[in-house]
């Protein structure tokens, strides 16, 4: 799948098929978040790759949005160390990592934006470093509608020279 297909057609998956992901599927992705650049080169993520049952009904019961995580095949927990830059750097790791198993028709979900602490506990995380989110992974349940999207239009977020002045 092209890069710009996989933007156009990426929705949020939140059930999953009963079918593990291949080594090899899973491996691309953790190198898509691992080659993804970063400021200065810091590379500040860490990312904890879960696949035993019961810690992904452990991590789907502490997210508090994301109870589907129990039934993923897998998550990739991805922590950061505190610095300036970590968390847009991470983010931009998650949206490879995320984008790359699209493309192999493998759907996730962003899973976090805080109250993630005792996940840390659970998987033994060191306190310096933050758990910025959890990502499930799985083949989705059903046809998720690709492409088909609910945006606003372009005209409505995107301007030239200047704030306001249509992009046309």
């Amino acid at each position: 799948m092209e890069v710009f297909e996989a933007v156009r057609t990426m929705l949020a998956v939140r059930r999953y098929q009963d079918r593990p992901v291949p080594e090899a599927v899973l491996r691309r992705i953790l190198e898509a978040g691992r080659l993804t650049g970063s400021a200065m080169n810091t590379q500040p993520w860490h990312f904890i790759v879960v696949g035993d049952r019961e810690t992904l009904r452990r991590l789907g019961a502490l997210a508090q949005t994301g109870p589907y995580i129990a039934q993923a095949p897998l998550a990739i927990v991805v922590a950061v160390d505190k610095s300036r830059f970590a968390v847009s750097d991470a983010s931009r790791a998650i949206q490879s990592m995320l984008l790359t198993a699209w493309a192999d028709g493998v759907g996730s979900n962003w899973v976090g934006f805080g109250g993630l602490e005792e996940v840390k506990a659970l998987l033994k995380i060191p306190a310096k470093v933050d758990v910025l989110a959890i990502l499930p992974f799985g083949y989705p349940v059903g046809v998720v509608g690709r492409g088909k999207k609910q945006r606003k239009p372009l005209a409505a977020v995107a301007h030239r020279e200047r704030y306001g002045q249509p992009f046309e």
